[in-house]
C-alpha cells in the first residue's frame, strides 16, 4: 500500500514543523494531532497511510494512543512509527508491544525516517 498521508502525533509545535517538513520535501501529505487524545479521534476520521507518534504528551501519552489505535477495528491497518526522545531499549520494546511497526529516536534524522517510511509501504 503506498503511503502518502501521515498523521503527526505531537505536542510540541517545533517537533510537528520539523517532522512536516521532512515529510513534505519528500511528497507526503501532512495530518496534524497535538495529543494522544486528538490522535485516536483523527486517525478513526482521516484513516492516513501512517501515523508518527510522539511518546511523552499530556493526557493520553504515545503508548498508550498507540495501543487503543492498534487494537482498534477501524485503525488496526494503519503502521505507526513512534518518533521520540525516549531512547531507552525498554522504551522502544514496549512500544513495539504496542503494536508499532518501528521506532525512530529525536532528534530525527530524515534520511533514517523517510528508510523506514518506505519500508512499510
Amino acid at each position: 500500500m503506498p503511503i502518502k498521508n501521515v498523521l503527526v502525533v505531537d505536542d510540541s509545535p517545533t517537533d510537528r514543523a520539523v517532522l512536516s517538513d521532512i515529510l513534505t520535501k519528500n511528497h507526503y501529505a501532512v495530518l496534524i494531532a497535538e495529543s494522544g487524545e486528538e490522535a485516536i479521534t483523527r486517525s478513526k476520521q482521516l484513516l492516513p497511510d501512517l501515523i508518527l507518534m510522539d511518546i511523552v504528551m499530556p493526557g493520553i501519552n504515545g503508548f498508550q494512543a498507540t495501543r487503543t489505535i492498534a487494537r482498534d477495528q477501524a485503525t488496526r491497518h494503519i503502521p505507526i512509527i513512534i518518533c521520540t526522545t525516549k531512547g531507552q531499549e525498554t522504551d522502544k520494546t514496549w512500544g513495539l508491544r504496542q503494536g508499532a511497526r518501528d521506532y525512530v529516536i529525536k532528534p530525527i534524522n530524515p534520511t533514517e525516517l523517510v528508510g523506514k517510511i518506505q519500508a512499510l509501504a
